[in-house]
């Protein structure tokens, strides 16, 4: 056995000697709680419970693949599977982007300023995330996730299945858009997170982070990086009924320039705002 028992503190201690380089011991003491819950498909015991516990052998070797994976610097939500996003429990691996909590409060803005909506698209779905919590935010709509990717769209209609939520999948690239998948001015609201980190920012980014995550879902050339908000305003300007809301997140460098865009595409309304880190990260507009 690689602790000295099998209690929760055993294994804390082991992780807080091997992991401390990386985590301090408060984010060590999170991971092993997380780990715990995804191990026994219980999500919602209380460290207290746990901390209580004593684990089997083969529990045991399940939280040592989990620290040797995040040696490796591998995410914990791949290495755990799951991730939790907007009241909802996700499965999160390699086929997508790990849902943030940024995203999460794109949400939320969409939930509070809209008491209905008959039909949403979310375009560059990756794991469903935002979809998936719009349909049980508003579950008598019609929700269409766009993705281009045959694996992040495995992972939708595996999340489906998990939240038993269900929304219309569609395999297109947002770049190459077919008019015919979606009817003119039938959608209320469009929303989009899109690939926006610039090439260039590779050199600032974390081992987990370039190592793991889908670089298709993540970044865009330096020598045009609204290339996918360009693409998504020509779709919205077809697709919105008037009135309808098109909501973005975006990189914090180009506020600016997302909001000349949206202008000069003859949006009004136009808002940007503030993630919880208190940076311009999204914005919402109508047609």
């Amino acid at each position: 056995m690689f602790v000295t028992s099998n209690s929760f503190d055993a294994l804390l201690a082991h992780f807080n000697d091997r992991l401390s380089v990386q985590f301090s011991h408060s984010e060590i003491r999170i991971i092993l709680l997380e780990a715990a819950r995804a191990r026994l498909k219980q999500p919602d015991l209380s460290a207290i419970e746990i901390a209580n516990m004593r684990f089997s052998e083969s529990d045991l070797l399940f939280f040592r693949e989990v620290r040797t994976r995040l040696l490796n610097q591998e995410p914990l939500q791949y290495v755990i599977g799951t991730t939790h996003f907007y009241g909802l429990d996700l499965k999160t691996d390699k086929r997508a982007l790990i849902p943030r909590p940024e995203t999460e409060e794109l949400v939320d803005w969409i939930v509070k300023e809209n008491t209905h909506l008959d039909k949403v698209v979310d375009l560059c779905s990756g794991s469903g995330c935002i979809g998936l919590a719009l349909k049980k935010a508003f579950p008598n709509s019609e929700v269409h996730a766009v993705e281009l990717s045959e694996e992040a769209i495995e992972l939708i209609e595996e999340n489906k299945i998990l939240t038993g939520l269900d929304i219309q999948v569609i395999q297109a690239d947002v770049l190459n858009w077919n008019n015919s998948l979606i009817d003119p001015e039938s959608v209320d609201v469009i929303v989009s997170n899109p690939p926006y980190v610039l090439e260039s920012d590779k050199a600032e980014m974390k081992e987990n982070v370039l190592d793991f995550e889908p670089h298709l879902a993540l970044f865009v050339s330096n020598a045009d990086p609204l290339i996918f908000y360009k693409a998504i305003a020509s779709f919205a300007k077809y697709t919105l009924k008037n009135g309808g809301q098109l909501y973005f997140e975006f990189h914090e460098k180009y506020a600016e320039e997302l909001v000349q865009l949206m202008e000069e595409e003859g949006f009004v309304n136009i808002e940007v705002r503030k993630d919880l880190q208190l940076k311009d990260r999204m914005l919402r507009c109508v047609k």
